[in-house]
């Protein structure tokens, strides 16, 4: 088979390397593509928004199967354009993509079909939101842009002038441009979040294993927002018993609902959960693979992808068995200095072979170029270094050393990454 992925990330290079190890995987082409993904897959100079020229390349050249990765093109109707050009896709369309582009329509379907998440209110008016937090007067308060922010249109607000900030910087100075035009203001929820992944044809739910996300800038949870410093797999707060749970109460539920929205999701669904004291909730959904969330999930896949894929296409997941390799799994986020806010780029890596691998470790690429045998820093997150063992202290310890052995001018990691993930015997 021919295949195209879309996107330019670390999720994307994640993905690129779990399809390569398909049978069925004999060309692979990414569009646009990074550095590090030029390694293994033939770039395309195409935008990932360009609908147009990627259904051109597409025909021109007789690709069977597409992946369309990242969460701009989805609510745009990527998916949508290669289907009507007879082109076999991954990804949900862009009716069900809204479950991640609007804040707003993904938390009133919540409510209108009972799946628990947070109490909120949607505002138009940034004078009615600053009244509403003023008479509230509860803090911590959690402040959402309604639309797509590159994962950082969400702001905790720890006071109530935080919160009345958060309101201005999106409403009225744009920060977010448009998707701040309406926002959500919710409780804040306390407990251990979950990252849940799962592939779904739009009538079978199969989730994958679980993980947790550390999205803020720096070590003990302090500093920005970001979208996303690392993560380790699995999340020991995820018990069987919570994972039935969810299925009963979440995952199932989402699926249905969508359903009777007349929005049938096909794709990979992402539940951002909080376990609290009233159990499980939903902070958020994302309409496609979590970054850094997939560079600690695929790895653990043992299941052909390209299978998966075409079963999800096909409506026949519920026929195929998706196993998982058993153990852990950690990736540190090697970022530009400044990130999120402002950073250099065009800056030399070292201590990557030609591979952009290491000993005992994989090496995502997420921000770089490769010009003249050499790679460069051109993002915020520049690498996802990540690694595999039979338990997390194994697997972080591998990756940690990893990470000692490349270095770029400013690089900026956070060292604590799966330090709060013990059951207290040091243990998953």
């Amino acid at each position: 088979m021919k295949i195209l992925m879309i996107g330019s990330g670390g999720r994307e290079h994640a993905l690129i390397k779990k399809l390569l190890e398909s049978p069925k995987c004999e060309k692979l082409y990414c569009a646009p593509g990074n550095g590090g993904i030029s390694r293994d897959a033939e770039l395309v100079s195409i935008g990932v928004m360009d609908k147009e020229g990627m259904v051109k390349f597409a025909l021109d050249n007789e690709i069977d199967l597409v992946f369309v990765a990242p969460d701009d093109p989805l609510a745009a109707g990527m998916v949508d354009a290669f289907e009507t050009a007879g082109i076999r896709a991954f990804g949900p369309n862009a009716s069900a993509a809204i479950i991640e582009a609007s804040k707003v329509f993904s938390k009133n379907m919540m409510k209108k079909y009972g799946i628990p998440t947070a109490k909120y209110e949607v505002f138009d008016d940034p004078e009615k939101a600053i009244a509403y937090v003023k008479a509230e007067n509860t803090t911590p308060v959690v402040v959402k842009a309604d639309g797509l922010a590159l994962g950082k249109g969400v702001i905790i607000a720890q006071t109530i002038d935080e919160a009345v900030a958060a309101i201005k910087s999106i409403m009225e100075d744009k920060q977010f441009g448009d998707s701040g035009n309406n926002i959500v203001i919710e409780e804040f929820l306390t407990g251990p979040e979950v990252s849940v992944l799962a592939f779904t044809d739009g009538k079978c739910v199969k989730p994958m294993v679980s993980s947790k996300d550390h999205k803020r800038a720096y070590d003990n949870d302090e500093g920005l927002n970001t979208g996303g410093m690392g993560t380790v797999s699995p999340n020991p707060y995820y018990t069987d018993e919570l994972a039935d749970e969810c299925m009963r109460t979440i995952f199932l539920p989402t699926i249905e609902a969508m359903n009777k929205e007349g929005r049938p999701f096909k794709g990979c669904l992402y539940f951002g959960l909080m376990m609290t004291p009233k159990g499980p909730k939903v902070i958020e959904y994302n309409a496609r693979f979590g970054d850094p969330e997939a560079q600690v999930v695929l790895p653990r896949l043992k299941t052909d992808l390209v299978d998966i894929c075409e079963a999800v296409i096909d409506g026949t997941l519920s026929e195929l068995d998706i196993e998982w390799y058993d153990g852990a799994a950690a990736c540190v986020v090697m970022a530009s200095g400044g990130y999120p806010v402002a950073y250099k780029k065009g800056i030399e890596i070292f201590g990557l072979d030609e591979n952009g691998q290491i000993d005992g470790a994989i090496v995502y690429h997420a921000g770089t170029k490769y010009e003249n045998g050499k790679f460069y820093t051109s993002g915020g997150r520049v690498l996802g270094v990540t690694a595999k063992a039979p338990t997390l202290d194994e697997a972080l310890e591998k990756a940690y050393a990893a990470v000692k052995k490349i270095s770029f001018e400013g690089a900026h990691y956070r060292t604590d990454i799966g330090r709060r993930c013990h059951d207290g015997a040091g243990r998953l």
